[in-house]
């Protein structure tokens, strides 16, 4: 009965993270990621999934978890893992942290300890974690990996999108400030988080060292293809498209958080809404260094795109 009670207490002492899954015809690979989610260490994991219409036994199996006492889930609309994943997200029961999950990769045991002790404890201010990946293939051996040195700079995030959302954390404090604002235009749950971060001025963090294994296969709705023709082709689809991705970010980003954003950040919002129009802020983002990512092909690419207002 004592060692029950110490259990109890030493769990509830432990900072909460809630896990939000969004599973979608996921009977492939989710008992290896349940799996690594319910050894995590040094933290009391709460899981809460939202199918999103699966077809292949995916719901049973969560009714067979769920009955079990590891995990709450429920059934959406076929809404797709932006939507998915922000209804979530506005939906969570409250935590000290949350953090969001793949159907499909394998955590390593301290991915949410290093996390949480990463961020601190500053519930009064916003802050967000993410991590390099590890990629593997299907049957989790490593492939060669595509290393990002973020700059964290919110000019950087509204260039170049890279945040993964499966390696990220973030606290009550962000997650009130992101279910505040719904965007009507969201490519990704995850590069509207990070720029949201970023654009109010929340501390983030960047891990260089993988904590997670991010499997690659044929079922993946968003994969990290490596090779440059693959990278190029993605570009070129979205120019073809005319979907202009990040001027409908900029402006989300304005109608949602411009009261919030640091005047250096409303002033570079401001220049990317304005630029198809206003040849002062065009001249500006193409000669200054508001945009400026560690990376020089994606500052290249944007000027570019900036340049024939596809940007």
């Amino acid at each position: 009965m004592a060692n029950d009670i110490q259990e109890r207490v030493s769990v509830t002492s432990l900072p909460t993270v809630e896990v939000l899954m969004s599973t979608y015809n996921g009977m492939r690979y989710i008992r290896e990621q349940l799996g690594s989610i319910y050894t995590q260490e040094g933290v009391h994991v709460r899981l809460r999934v939202r199918d999103d219409g699966s077809v292949d036994g995916t719901q049973s199996f969560l009714s067979e978890e769920q009955n079990l006492g590891r995990l709450q889930w429920y059934q959406g609309d076929n809404a797709g893992p932006a939507k998915s994943f922000w209804h979530l997200l506005c939906t969570a029961s409250g935590a000290d942290y949350y953090a969001f999950s793949d159907q499909d990769d394998v955590w390593d045991s301290d991915k949410l300890k290093v996390a949480v002790e990463t961020i601190g404890d500053k519930s009064d201010r916003p802050a967000l974690y993410f991590c390099q990946t590890q990629l593997v293939d299907e049957n989790l051996r490593k492939l060669p990996n595509v290393t990002i040195h973020p700059t964290l700079t919110y000019g950087e995030a509204l260039a170049y999108q890279f945040a993964g959302g499966c390696t990220m954390v973030f606290n009550e404090a962000l997650r009130s400030i992101l279910v505040g604002y719904t965007p009507q235009y969201m490519r990704m749950h995850d590069i509207w988080v990070y720029d949201v971060a970023l654009a109010v001025g929340a501390t983030v963090h960047f891990d260089p060292v993988p904590h997670i294994l991010y499997r690659q296969h044929g079922g993946n709705v968003v994969g990290q293809q490596s090779s440059l023709y693959f990278r190029w082709k993605t570009r070129w689809q979205h120019v073809k498209r005319n979907e202009r991705i990040r001027l409908h970010t900029a402006k989300e980003l304005w109608n949602g958080f411009a009261d919030r954003m640091t005047p250096e950040n409303r002033n570079i919002t401001r220049h990317v809404v304005n630029y198809r129009r206003s040849l002062r802020s065009k001249w500006h983002l193409l000669f200054g260094s508001d945009l400026q990512c560690a990376d020089p092909t994606i500052a290249i690419t944007s000027k570019i795109a900036l340049l024939f207002n596809i940007f």
